[in-house]
């Protein structure tokens, strides 16, 4: 039974526990292809004491993806050592507290769809089973919900879901592979927030967007303000879309 996907509720339970006792702690942070969202980025960047361009010059790579055709970042392996988290050491995961969604989420499975009428957004979850993963045997049972909960990871599925909406618009209104400068600038909106600070520090905002001086003062001073800010200013500048209100 490897990589079954047994569909949940939110309100469904399932068993499963992860820590040092487990035969199996560590191994999922090696083989490594983990991909980072930029809220990922932001908590790894701002625990690390690092500028984003700094963060991600040391500890990722960048691709773009090959079916949304947009600018994709991946942890950095250390090639060394089984390809292994540059974060994880014997006694487990040194930046846990800012850890990424994905890591967070494991053993579910996390989607969306919404509604192109209302707006709305339905969520759907999966358990993700596979052979190698003892967590399985652990006796600790959970709900879905408890599980968000206890990995505090609503805020990470809300910028997610942002994330989604920006590829489902480029899916929409750009299917054609974007040009370098456009590629730049989803790079610098969603990924390089320092970079995306002085952007506006020296071009302003732009037109269209409603923000008041205390508002924009109040944002570029956030980087969770300013990231939420990037993702609405990508839709303005890949698909000219401004928001409303």
């Amino acid at each position: 039974m490897e990589n079954d996907m047994i569909p949940l509720a939110r309100d469904d339970q399932f068993q499963f526990a992860c820590g040092p006792d487990v035969p199996c702690f560590n191994a999922c942070c090696r083989d490594l292809n983990q991909f980072l969202t930029p809220y990922d980025i932001y908590r790894l960047k701002s625990r690390l004491q690092l500028s984003a361009s700094e963060f991600l010059n040391r500890y990722t790579i960048e691709h773009l993806g090959p079916q949304t055709g947009l600018p994709v970042i991946s942890l950095k392996a250390v090639p060394e050592d089984d390809l292994r988290c540059p974060f994880v050491s014997e006694s487990g995961c040194q930046v846990y507290e800012d850890r990424p969604s994905s890591c967070r989420t494991y053993p579910l499975a996390r989607a969306i769809t919404r509604s192109r009428e209302t707006g709305d957004v339905t969520e759907h979850f999966a358990l993700i089973r596979e052979d190698h993963c003892y967590g399985y045997g652990q006796a600790r049972t959970q709900t879905v919900k408890e599980w968000i909960e206890d990995q505090e990871l609503d805020l990470f599925n809300q910028f997610n879901d942002m994330l989604m909406e920006v590829i489902s618009m480029k899916n929409q209104y750009h299917p054609a592979p974007l040009d370098l400068r456009k590629q730049r600038m989803f790079h610098m909106a969603l990924y390089d927030l320092d970079g995306f600070r002085q952007h506006l520090q020296k071009h302003g905002m732009p037109e269209g967007f409603a923000m008041v001086e205390t508002e924009q003062t109040e944002m570029m001073a956030d980087d969770v303000k300013l990231l939420a800010f990037g993702h609405a200013w990508v839709k303005w500048a890949l698909f000219g879309k401004v928001p409303h209100g």
